[in-house]
């Protein structure tokens, strides 16, 4: 294996093909049916299997959830092959980054609904609002779609989908609590609290159902003596109540209502360095979000039909230090609304499965600093989807067709085709093709942001074009009721890629903006394996090899690590006590540092150890330790305030009735 000293790009060598062979020998072990306990539909929008599914995807279920303290998203698909946290601010935000593309191009879904903010944040230091805005207890499972799936879901979708399925109510009466606590070892402050409570049951037996959950999240500042200036934080002080709600109504055998509402407080606060120009400042951000969803499913004679109405609801005040002084002391009031109204038949049609909906969405926006008027964008779409199969190959091929009233119409295609070796081994493959239009921010000439460390704005530009990607993926999958192993080869290519202007050396303009001027390769593959030794003891490995290339400047890009690995030990040592050991290492990455540009920042390592006593039916402890090791990053990466956090103790409980 090769890994980059210096800035150009370096090339894999064959060790896809040596981990390959020492997976696909456990095909050998068994050949049982296979286990379909995982079943996903964020793939198709119908039910397929992991195996089965038409696309590379990973699910998160709630017992893995309940095994360490989770408290956003990143926390719980961390461990997913093809995924790497990146660092999205310097005092402990972070952003999902699959298959080595930018956060931008992962769409977060909510039940299959979209959810975005990315607007209403008025500077370039991070939003990771979005991975927060869905209480942890509120979640059943998470689906995760590793490459494009605009065909079916439309722009954003280019590196892959996370799809959150929330908790779904049922006729029996379930409560329960739950708490956890975590602290570090070092360092200063940095306490973590994690309260939830929910109730679910029938409010009229077998027609009306419902379910309430509740959940309050309390972090404080944490203080490293890794920062570059001892007065920053490392990790910001978050404060997040959430409530969630659902009514089921059912209709009658073949139709049913539902109704659900949430609502979340987020508030932070952190003392951050962005250089000798201003020294420590404070960011502070509140967000408010409200979010309800409608919707009706019929189960008919040869079809099922889906209408749904959502809408969502952001208010941020933005406090931040730097914006502010950008405009005199005036803090940042921005919202944002997003109404989609959608439809879907699906249904068999001489021996294919056809998918067919639209959907309508409307985002108002408005901000007091920066947009000279309210915005309003209308987007429409038509997508269609065709399931069928011709011998032992199923294929899939769809296409979405996206009207954008600022900047046009876009087709997005996709063929993907899986052969069935046998029950348990398959041969998958595809190709996509996928946009993401500029955000609000980028393209509207009255809508700047603070950068440069405070020492200039960057404008929107309305000559911006949307960015166009073409995906590529062949791999093959094994799975049975006791082993996994797979490897999947990929490779993404962006056109127009949307870049922001940066300072260089004799370079120092006080406004810059957005430009269409960069392409992108982003190719690799990844590894999966998974074996149970018996009914006590299962390892789970996997590693994703990334080479994320500027074509254009024959460069690596910025915060993608060519080597990412995980492995994970599950061990139930009694039949109450279930011991779980997480490892994982980062490659070498390129940063973009202030002073001498972008730098190599070395690997690093991460070991994790967490077990759960079922003290009783009810009453379950949690106890673990994260960072194990007392893991620190090295110079490269402290210059830049990207801070690992050090050991921390976590203990809790959950009480279920």
């Amino acid at each position: 294996m090769k890994i980059a000293t210096s800035r150009g790009i370096s090339r894999p060598r064959h060790l896809s093909l040596t981990v390959l062979a020492s997976l696909l020998p456990f095909a050998a072990l068994a050949d049982e049916p296979v286990a379909l306990e995982q079943q996903v539909i964020t793939a198709t929008q119908t039910a397929h299997s992991e195996l089965s599914a038409p696309a590379s995807v990973s699910v998160v279920t709630r017992e893995e959830l309940e095994k360490r303290p989770v408290y956003n998203l990143a926390d719980a698909v961390k461990y997913l092959p093809g995924v790497h946290l990146n660092p999205s601010s310097a005092y402990g935000r972070q952003e999902i980054k699959l298959r080595g593309m930018d956060s931008d191009y992962t769409l977060l879904l909510v039940n299959g609904r979209r959810i975005n903010s990315r607007d209403v944040l008025t500077s370039e230091y991070a939003n990771d609002f979005d991975l927060s805005s869905i209480p942890i207890a509120a979640i059943e499972r998470i689906e995760v779609i590793r490459g494009p799936m605009s065909s079916l879901y439309g722009a954003d979708a280019i590196g892959g989908v996370v799809n959150v399925i929330l908790r779904q109510p049922s006729n029996q009466t379930r409560a329960g609590v739950a708490y956890v606590y975590e602290t570090p070892t070092e360092g200063e402050a940095g306490d973590s609290h994690k309260a939830s409570g929910y109730i679910s049951g029938a409010l009229i037996e077998d027609k009306l159902l419902g379910n309430l959950i509740l959940e309050g999240t309390d972090q404080a500042a944490w203080r490293s003596d890794q920062t570059v200036s001892p007065d920053a934080d490392a990790s910001e002080h978050s404060q997040a109540g959430s409530a969630y709600g659902s009514l089921s109504w059912l209709l009658n055998e073949r139709q049913t209502l539902d109704l659900d509402v949430t609502h979340r407080q987020d508030d932070r606060v952190a003392n951050w360095y962005p250089g000798l120009r201003y020294g420590v400042v404070q960011n502070d951000q509140e967000m408010e979000r409200t979010s309800l969803g409608l919707a009706h499913t019929g189960r008919w004679d040869g079809f099922d039909s889906r209408v749904r109405y959502y809408y969502e609801d952001v208010e941020l005040a933005d406090g931040s230090a730097l914006m502010t002084r950008f405009n005199g002391g005036v803090v940042g009031q921005a919202e944002q609304q997003n109404h989609t109204f959608d439809g879907q038949l699906s249904g068999s049609v001489a021996g294919q499965l056809l998918t067919f909906g639209a959907e309508r969405r409307r985002t108002d926006f408005k901000h007091n600093q920066n947009l000279g008027t309210e915005t309003n964008i209308d987007q429409y779409a038509l997508y269609l989807q065709d399931e069928f199969s011709v011998g032992e190959l199923d294929v899939t091929l769809g296409a979405r067709w996206d009207h954008h009233e600022a900047f046009g119409s876009e087709l997005s295609p996709r063929a993907y085709g899986v052969y069935n070796l046998t029950d348990n081994w398959v041969i998958k493959g595809g190709v996509g093709q996928s946009f993401k239009a500029p955000a609000i921010y980028q393209s509207d000439e009255t809508y700047s942001v603070a950068a440069c460390q405070g020492g200039c704005r960057v404008r929107g530009n309305a000559q911006l074009k949307p960015e166009t990607a073409l995906s590529y993926e062949l791999g093959t999958l094994y799975q049975n009721g006791q082993v996994e192993a797979g490897v999947t080869l990929f490779q993404t290519e962006i056109d127009d890629m949307i870049v922001s202007d940066r300072w260089a050396p004799g370079y120092f303009p006080a406004v810059m903006t957005y430009n269409n001027i960069s392409k992108a390769r982003i190719s690799g593959y990844e590894l999966q394996g998974r074996y149970a030794l018996d009914d006590a003891l299962g390892i789970r490995v996997n590693y994703t090899y990334s080479d994320a290339e500027d074509r254009e400047a024959e460069t690596q890009l910025n915060n993608v690590p060519q080597h990412v690995a995980n492995i994970g030990v599950d061990w139930r040592a009694l039949p109450a006590v279930a011991l779980n050991l997480d490892y994982q290492y980062v490659g070498s990455q390129w940063l973009p540092t202030p002073a001498s540009g972008a730098q190599e920042s070395g690997a690093f390592h991460v070991v994790n150890l967490s077990g759960r006593y079922q003290a009783s039916p009810q009453l379950a402890l949690n106890a673990g330790l994260n960072n194990l090791t007392n893991e620190k990053r090295d110079d490269v990466a402290q210059s830049v305030d990207n801070i690992l956090m050090g050991r921390t103790l976590f203990v809790g409980f959950s009480y279920d009735i």
